[in-house]
């Protein structure tokens, strides 16, 4: 009898289990010794009950539980099948190469698949995300052999490298896409931002917007409680409705103290722009302000130096802002300078045009270089407290033929006014866009 139960016990062991996912860090003999010792103590218990009846039960339960169906398909692996499976989750400064060598792949194929993913710009493997193994034990059973291995480099592509008749085949799969067209809008409360990020739109998105609109409102300053927004842009979803990432914006509405501003995207045959009703670009040479979200703490012209003590001439605007603010490229230029500036600390000067150029003091660090040519709204370095500075604020500085001028009542030229055959197209696409965005609001 006992002989048959325990004939039994096993049976049902080897025949009832699943699968066992263990590190690969971890020596597999001792694991496999490990289990073992566990296996047999916990069949002794088992079979050690009081009861006759509940000896069964005990066993039939322990033959059934988590722990034995996992030991049967590790030990069968290790004796029986020469291949294994494994989810790799990448760690912060992980490498392909790395990776590949924690699983004793062959140098060889390392060297292949490490030289190939590098050629074809592959290498990217992103922290935190799963890479997917599929490996055999070599004839010599002292290394393992790549049948498939597959990881994301983005959230759209995948790179796929299976075994194949010819050896290791590198593939880049990107996945299908779907765009929607999706309406936000809302009121402000307390700010643009928090308003937005309420009414579930994408914190890109509300930059672009912010920066669109940089051109005529300034978001410090002139937004009111109460005044309203509403954008249309594109969103990309897979085939299972999942959110991927976003697209462009259409269209951009908003209501500042009454006065209405709607802006539509057009693209013409050199570039887009976005253009009001009569077809005027909201680009200007300069933008009123090259930072979102800042204080104006100091305003051109005399003032108390904080530092010094005494009264001198302010030749620049300053914007109080937290470490690490973006600040934009007022306009399109050249940067003259991209470096320690003395009293300003870290400071980026750009050269627009014959007449102006533009000088972001106080940074703490750089995102461009001297020589660079920058596209206005471009990030160029961010708010710091470098120099001569009482705390973290941008200051922005404008000169026109070599001398200082007051930002902030500049008036400039506005852009471009659409004639003729692209008058006519952008009428039709102002049409299409308000037509759509009705139809999303309702």
């Amino acid at each position: 009898m006992k002989k048959d139960v325990l004939k039994n016990f096993f049976y049902k062991a080897i025949n009832n289990c699943k699968k066992l996912y263990i590190d690969i860090d971890v020596s597999r003999n001792y694991i496999i010794f490990g289990f073992l010792i566990i296996f047999l103590i916990s069949a002794i218990f088992a079979y050690g009950s009081t009861l006759k009846k509940k000896r069964l039960e005990a066993i039939d339960s322990f033959i059934s539980s988590n722990e034995t169906v996992l030991l049967k398909n590790y030990l069968l692996n290790q004796i029986k099948s020469p291949y294994f499976e494994y989810d790799y989750i990448v760690k912060n400064n992980d490498t392909m190469e790395l990776i590949l060598k924690k699983f004793s792949v062959k140098k060889k194929e390392i060297s292949f698949i490490v030289k190939e993913i590098k050629r074809r710009k592959l290498s990217n493997i992103i922290p935190n995300q799963k890479v997917k193994f599929v490996l055999r034990r070599s004839s010599d059973k002292e290394d393992m052999e790549v049948l498939k291995v597959e990881y994301p480099i983005s959230k759209t592509t995948y790179v796929n490298i299976n075994k194949g008749n010819n050896g290791l085949e590198i593939t880049k799969n990107v996945t299908q896409l779907f765009k929607k067209k999706i309406v936000v809008d809302g009121k402000i409360s307390n700010n643009l931002y928090s308003s937005a990020v309420k009414a579930k739109m994408e914190p890109n998105i509300i930059i672009e917007f912010a920066r669109i609109f940089g051109f005529e409102v300034d978001f410090q300053r002139d937004i009111r409680k109460g005044d309203e927004f509403v954008v249309m842009y594109e969103k990309y979803v897979d085939d299972t409705n999942k959110f991927i990432q976003t697209g462009k914006i259409l269209y951009a509405y908003l209501n500042v103290n009454n006065q209405k501003i709607k802006l539509y995207r057009f693209e013409s045959k050199k570039d887009f722009d976005f253009y009001d009703e009569k077809g005027k670009s909201i680009r200007k040479a300069l933008m009123k302000t090259p930072i979102n979200g800042a204080r104006l703490s100091s305003p051109f012209g005399s003032r108390k130096h904080p530092i010094l003590g005494f009264t001198k001439h302010h030749n620049g605007t300053d914007f109080a802002a937290p470490t690490g603010t973006p600040i934009m490229a007022s306009g399109n230029g050249t940067v003259i300078k991209a470096g320690w500036c003395g009293n300003g600390g870290n400071c980026v000067r750009i050269r627009h045009n014959s007449s102006y150029t533009t000088g972001y003091g106080h940074l703490s660090k750089f995102a461009t270089k001297t020589g660079r040519r920058v596209r206005q709204g471009q990030i160029i370095g961010y708010v710091g407290n470098t120099g001569m500075s009482t705390g973290p604020h941008l200051h922005y500085t404008v000169k026109y033929n070599g001398k200082f001028i007051n930002s902030q009542k500049l008036k400039l030229p506005s852009g471009k006014i659409l004639k003729d055959e692209e008058r006519k197209l952008f009428e039709i696409e102002r049409i299409k866009l308000d037509v759509e965005v009705a139809e999303l609001r309702n």
